[in-house]
């Protein structure tokens, strides 16, 4: 027990996760890949079930290492683009040891501030996030329930998905398989 109160401890220390983070940097480095650390800072979270009957939450989160949201005039109104980043879905355990799963849609900051002062926008912005998800990890969800909750700004534990770029001139990029991250 006291080892693994010690590891957690470790696990916990952010001085600890931010050398850990500058390791894996150099590490993918080396193999001429660019790694940046997308830390999800909280926004607001979505309700809704998976193919009917399982219980999920999106989290609307932003980072400003995401692009910045776009318009472009049309006749009859703006087209936006709206990048994101998606974490691949995790399951948590969430209060009477009921599981839950819990998906991290990061947009840039601007797109959660246009989200807060228009109600067109934050809708435009929670179709795209359960957009994402459905296209992305291949599962279907209840849009018509989907809901906002009140007072909520975060489920689960953050995680720090990575997102990497090749370097220029950088050695050709090695399958996935052999890299120390998890897949993105």
């Amino acid at each position: 027990r006291a080892l693994f109160a010690e590891y957690a401890a470790e696990l916990a220390d952010p001085e600890q996760r931010k050398l850990y983070e500058e390791e894996v940097a150099a590490l993918e480095r080396e193999r001429g890949v660019e790694v940046r650390f997308v830390h999800p800072e909280a926004g607001y979270v979505l309700r809704t079930s998976q193919a009917g009957s399982r219980r999920c939450y999106l989290n609307v989160c932003s980072n400003p290492l995401v692009g910045a949201p776009q318009a472009r005039r049309e006749p009859g109104g703006h087209r936006w683009a709206l990048p994101y980043s998606l974490a691949p879905g995790r399951e948590e355990l969430g209060r009477g040891g009921r599981r839950r799963l819990v998906y991290d849609v990061v947009f840039h900051p601007a797109a959660l501030r246009l989200a807060a002062r228009s109600a067109r926008f934050r809708r435009l912005l929670s179709d795209t996030a359960l957009e994402a998800v459905e296209r992305h990890c291949a599962v279907e969800l209840d849009r018509a329930n989907a809901t906002v909750l009140r007072g909520t700004k975060y489920k689960g534990v953050p995680q720090a998905p990575v997102i990497r770029t090749p370097l220029p001139g950088g050695p050709p990029t090695p399958p996935d398989a052999d890299s120390p991250l998890p897949p993105f």
